[in-house]
């Protein structure tokens, strides 16, 4: 993953673009990184990457040019099938996100989510389009190490996604092909010069020079590749579960108030308190410790508490 980091790295330095520019690459950077969720109307921004400086760019341009809080969390996991830790960083805005998400233009006027990018982007300027890639590749860019077969894939969040970033980059020339792994679109490069070409147009110029005219092996390389995506999927899952459950627990500590049981209060203090702990680590953390399901129950019995006397109460309303 070596190479990968690098040209993550080197893309990360580029913070000397227009607000417009940097603008692209934020909303590019939201999107593919997963960034968008609905929960009860609300909308909460979390996009993840495997590279830091690439989730610090973002969290600094979300407050610089957007002026919204931005929070950066570290999460490190145990891969069994690549038995080494795996980390990923969080960039994520709460409170905001719906205001975000009209501003980056993923959330249309009708406040609609838009299926793949903006139209201003897909049709935008050429540096707009260059910032695009740019922030689709940090967000989950692969590329091959010396020694693969030559490969730059981006994993996309839907096709629509898929469909508007290759058109985007057919108005460079440079022709993608749209394939389907597992339940995930992806855009890919095979060719070398065209990975070369791209790697360039997306500012990524050391390292298109140290890749460039290498004949590589791919065997191992999409092993990884696999494996880490596998990693990658749970890991969205497990995060994007937690953020529901934060949600969850503030609207139920809203509408319970005082009137809580100690116990469920405990427990759901518990999930604001340590956001990325697993429910068996959370188990641990009560006083005193208890099992993943006993914990697990306890939260979920404060929603339906919450549920119930917020029910009652439109009921008594009418």
């Amino acid at each position: 993953m070596t190479l990968l980091n690098d040209v993550k790295d080197e893309l990360s330095l580029i913070d000397d673009e227009p607000d417009l520019v940097k603008k692209a690459q934020a909303a590019a950077m939201i999107r593919f990184g997963g960034g968008l969720h609905l929960l009860k109307q609300h909308i909460i921004i979390q996009a993840q990457f495997d590279n830091q400086n690439a989730a610090q760019w973002l969290k600094d341009t979300i407050e610089s040019v957007y002026h919204d809080a931005a929070d950066l969390i570290e999460v490190q996991s145990q891969s069994l099938q690549l038995k080494t830790p795996v980390t990923h960083y969080f960039v994520r805005v709460l409170r905001q996100g719906g205001s975000l998400a009209l501003q980056t233009g993923l959330l249309d006027k009708q406040k609609h989510l838009v299926r793949g990018l903006p139209n201003d982007l897909v049709e935008g300027t050429v540096a707009q389009a260059k910032a695009v890639c740019r922030g689709a590749f940090l967000a989950h860019g692969l590329l091959s190490d010396p020694g693969a077969s030559s490969l730059l894939e981006i994993v996309c969040p839907g096709y629509d996604a898929a469909r508007d970033l290759a058109h985007i980059a057919k108005q460079f020339n440079v022709t993608v092909g749209i394939h389907q792994v597992r339940n995930t679109q992806r855009i890919f490069l095979r060719d070398s010069d065209s990975i070369e070409k791209m790697l360039l147009l997306i500012g990524a110029e050391k390292t298109s020079r140290e890749w460039s005219g290498k004949r590589l092996d791919g065997e191992t390389r999409g092993k990884i590749n696999r494996l880490a995506n596998f990693d990658n999927a749970n890991m969205r899952r497990s995060a994007k579960a937690a953020v529901e459950a934060m949600v969850k627990v503030r609207h139920a500590f809203e509408v319970l108030g005082d009137d809580i049981p100690p116990n469920l209060r405990a427990a759901g203090q518990l999930r604001l308190d340590y956001q990325s702990a697993s429910l068996e680590e959370l188990g641990k953390l009560s006083d005193p410790p208890i099992t993943k399901d006993a914990i697990a129950g306890r939260i979920r019995r404060l929603f339906q508490l919450a549920s119930r006397v917020e029910a009652e109460r439109d009921h008594e309303s009418k």
